[in-house]
């Protein structure tokens, strides 16, 4: 269970569902592995827990990310998790739909604890009756992936998707040549990870020196400034942002001159 201030969890999701330690957790934080369940707890006004995730990743982090880190310009909470949310519930429903008793309540020092498995169970059994069926819709990602992918083809490069490296996968890259390394690299972002997104990006430009490219939503770029503000200050300079909207345009005018060109014979 971790427990943090109403502010403190907010932030976290905010940017990209990060939660951190302090060094004098070193010992709990080893181990932790990946899969473990994690319960957020929120302390007053809300005092209860409003979600649970898994841990995804954990890493140590020398770059401020958070308000507090960069405003002092040091790392208060190196320990840090990278968390897949199951279920957290909205904002305006957490004081008054949190799961709350006598044995999860918050304990001064404990600000970090392992949980009985059936009690944690039982409580992620319990946001799984409170979640709305999700509505199926079209893959906005997958459709935004094969945009990139024909207009890659159309300029002429090699375009791939899902292309591996040691992070895991990218989304599109476009190559020049079958030998080459990727030129040029695109992650779409729709919903999700921002963070785990950006971090990709970096890696490819740390990499193969690659032209890197954030494809997302419109309310994007704010996220983004703050991320390269602290953790991804390295990419600042180099990392463009392309709408979906842009996407879309640019895929609809290539395809446009294409037609047009082969009507004319040439």
């Amino acid at each position: 269970m971790a427990v943090g201030s109403v502010d403190n969890w907010n932030e976290a999701f905010r940017l990209g569902n990060i939660w951190g330690l302090e060094p004098k957790r070193l010992n709990l934080w080893e181990n932790v592995q990946p899969n473990d369940f994690l319960l957020f707890y929120a302390m007053r006004p809300v005092a209860g827990i409003i979600g649970y995730g898994t841990v995804k990743t954990k890493f140590r982090q020398t770059q401020p990310l958070w308000p507090q880190e960069v405003e002092r310009g040091q790392v208060l909470w190196p320990l840090r998790f990278e968390i897949d949310v199951g279920y957290c519930l909205p904002p305006n429903r957490w004081e008054l739909e949190k799961i709350s008793s006598e044995i999860l309540r918050f304990k001064a020092g404990l600000s970090f604890r392992k949980l009985d498995s059936a009690l944690a169970l039982d409580v992620i059994a319990k946001f799984k009756e409170k979640r709305e069926p999700e509505v199926p819709e079209p893959s906005v990602h997958k459709e935004i992936k094969q945009k990139l992918l024909e207009i890659g083809n159309l300029q002429n490069h090699i375009a791939e998707e899902e292309y591996s490296f040691d992070l895991g996968k990218l989304d599109v890259v476009w190559r020049r040549v079958q030998q080459s390394v990727p030129t040029y690299v695109f992650e779409v972002h729709v919903k999700g990870d921002l963070y785990h997104d950006l971090a990709k990006l970096k890696h490819a430009f740390d990499l193969w020196n690659s032209h890197i490219f954030l494809v997302g939503n419109e309310a994007d770029p704010d996220r983004i400034s703050e991320l390269t503000r602290g953790s991804f200050h390295e990419i600042k300079r180099h990392l463009k942002f392309i709408s979906l909207a842009k996407v879309r345009e640019l895929h609809a005018r290539k395809r446009a001159l294409i037609d047009l060109e082969r009507e004319l014979g040439m």
